[in-house]
């Protein structure tokens, strides 16, 4: 019998620092940084109580570069991916662990913020620039999907999916 398992996570949160971007030996791109998530609450004396966690993204190649380019300390972005789990020996010896999302999706929810003096006074332009921006992220998002990777989509490409 086959074993079944999801591994899934949806967060919307607000970056913490600047990503971080580093470029692997074989030419990959990787940017990790941490993003905040708040929930609030009102406890039993009625006071109102904000809960923060705090989540550290990975996000590779394409969307990687986006990140680069476009997200900032307080950037508001949605991502979706999966919990991955790593350890590591330090150089005091002792075993290090991290819990870390590594994202297949990402939105940016607060617009892009492209780095430059002021805004884009002419209205065409800025409307083309966001269609390129939105463009790069869509085509991040489809390059680290793999149909492969999942059963269904797989199954469906290799036409072993009956309707």
């Amino acid at each position: 019998m086959a074993r079944l398992g999801l591994n899934k996570v949806m967060l919307i949160g607000n970056l913490g620092t600047e990503p971080e971007i580093k470029v692997l030996d074989n030419g990959v791109k990787v940017s990790n940084f941490n993003i905040a998530t708040t929930e609030s609450y009102t406890d039993k004396t009625g006071n109102r109580v904000d809960r923060t966690e705090w989540h550290r993204i990975v996000l590779w190649r394409g969307l990687a570069e986006v990140a680069e380019k476009y997200l900032h300390k307080g950037s508001t972005i949605y991502v979706e991916g999966r919990i991955v789990n790593r350890s590591w020996d330090g150089e005091d010896g002792k075993k290090n662990f991290r819990t870390e999302i590594e994202a297949q999706n990402m939105i940016m929810l607060d617009g892009p913020r492209v780095p430059g003096p002021g805004t884009v006074e002419n209205p065409a332009a800025q409307f083309a620039q966001e269609q390129e921006i939105k463009a790069s992220i869509h085509s991040a998002n489809e390059s680290n999907t793999n149909a492969d990777d999942l059963p269904f989509l797989g199954q469906a490409r290799h036409g072993l999916c009956q309707k």
